[in-house]
């Protein structure tokens, strides 16, 4: 029998489910409770940590949804970072959920973008979820301020859903040629041999147009194929983003900030000892190590903006993580947040993350505006959360899905980072090992 437990607070009801009382697996369950948010909100946000050990914790994993994605300004939803700070302020039970736009750039620093976007997500969106979902080690919490937890278990538990997910095959294809692609890369090179950058992050599109495709069913298969830490699934109306996320960009616990930039990524090896001097080979690598190095200084100089005076230290220089195709070289760098600067500060003197720009990162930022084709959008920008106490933990999106279901374009892009050292074909082949999981289950 289901544990139960009920509590109201402005209206808040408490449901909590043991794993094993539940009528299926949990990891069937989480499907079908996903099919259903899907079909019955204009907001759904999901935190999906798959149980991978990491430094400093993975995502939690929460599911949040509210019916009606455009709320009150500052009370229910937020559309700017005073809308956010406004919703910050109060002292709500709820979490927040939702996402920052790369070009949340704009706002930041004196800069323009005027390449097309055919996605279309609002720059900043955050929504108090109606109803929501907290999967633990072995219970599921379910809370809502709209309908009895009860109802919605007995809902989710008898919701069709069919466990084996449908095909959608599309074929993508790239918005720049290669030609095209190593030709920008031996220009960056030449801005980086004249002194403009060091790094700049290059990043290339893939999409296809008039596609039709499940999005919960889809985010599932890209799941299985690449789980990550930060894996995450959002819809916003008619807009979606399919996240396998390995990275983290800021989180926040108590007045702890934690950054942790990928700048280095190999191929899994086919056979242990394959895969062993594969990582060993990453490990060693010099300009790996370089392009990592630049980042990790970039960051801490953003940290430092808002940090306590001496407190940001590189915790973790150079680790090596290993994911289903790739190695990648990830450090850590944390700081002290006083408590008279906000979250919202802290988030502001970060975005956008070093490891999707470069550095020096205006010049980074003023060079990606000239040589990519389209606005990033979701992409290299970030998805998360903040808990009701206000620490918060945010990923950065990319190995991702965009969709916009009216108009049927469906886009993903990848990227690397840009240095003097780099050599355009190997750049070029990076980009297609870090798209290996989406267009495998696209093709």
């Amino acid at each position: 029998m289901p544990i139960f437990a009920a509590v109201f607070h402005k209206r808040m009801q408490q449901l909590s489910v043991a794993f094993d009382s539940l009528p299926v697996p949990v990891s069937l369950w989480k499907q079908k409770a996903l099919a259903w948010a899907e079909a019955h909100h204009e907001a759904v946000a999901y935190y999906e940590p798959n149980q991978i050990p990491y430094r400093h914790q993975a995502f939690q994993n929460i599911l949040g949804v509210r019916a009606r994605a455009e709320a009150t300004p500052g009370v229910d939803c937020a559309h700017s970072w005073q809308d956010l700070s406004l919703l910050l302020q109060q002292q709500q039970q709820t979490p927040l959920l939702g996402f920052l736009t790369y070009d949340l750039k704009n706002g930041l620093e004196q800069l323009q973008s005027h390449h097309p976007d055919f996605i279309g997500f609002p720059p900043l969106y955050f929504f108090r979820p109606e109803t929501w979902f907290v999967f633990d080690k072995a219970k599921v919490t379910i809370f809502s301020t709209v309908a009895q937890p009860q109802v919605i278990l007995q809902t989710i538990n008898a919701w069709a859903f069919l466990t084996s997910f449908s095909e959608n095959r599309l074929k993508m294809q790239a918005r720049v040629s290669k030609e095209k692609y190593v030709q920008t890369v031996q220009q960056l090179r030449q801005h980086i041999l004249e002194g403009d950058v060091y790094e700049v992050n290059y990043c290339q599109e893939f999409y296809a147009e008039n596609a039709q495709l499940e999005p919960s069913s889809l985010f599932w298969k890209l799941n299985a194929a690449s789980p990550t830490p930060f894996a995450g699934f959002l819809k916003l109306q008619q807009k979606y983003l399919l996240c396998a996320s390995p990275e983290r960009f800021l989180k926040k616990e108590g007045n702890l900030l934690v950054s942790q930039p990928i700048k280095g990524t190999s191929k899994r090896g086919s056979s242990p000892a394959e895969d062993l001097a594969r990582r060993r080979a990453l490990a060693s690598n010099e300009k790996e190590q370089a392009e990592n190095m630049m980042i990790v200084d970039l960051v801490r100089n953003d940290l430092n903006r808002v940090a306590e005076t001496g407190s940001v230290q590189v915790e973790e220089l150079f680790g090596l993580y290993g994911f289903k195709y790739v190695w990648q070289m990830i450090s850590t760098v944390t700081g002290t947040l006083p408590a008279e600067v906000s979250a919202v500060s802290a988030l502001q003197a970060a975005f956008p993350m070093g490891s999707m720009t470069g550095a020096p990162k205006i010049m980074a930022l003023e060079l990606i505006e000239t040589y990519e084709q389209t606005k990033r959008g979701l992409y290299s920008g970030s998805f998360g959360y903040f808990l009701p106490n206000r620490d918060f933990d945010f990923n950065v999106v990319i190995r991702s899905l965009q969709y916009n279901a009216t108009s049927g374009y469906v886009s993903f892009e990848v990227g690397s980072a840009i240095t003097y050292d780099s050599d355009p074909e190997q750049e070029y082949q990076e980009c297609l090992l870090k798209a290996a999981a989406i267009l495998k289950i696209l093709s």
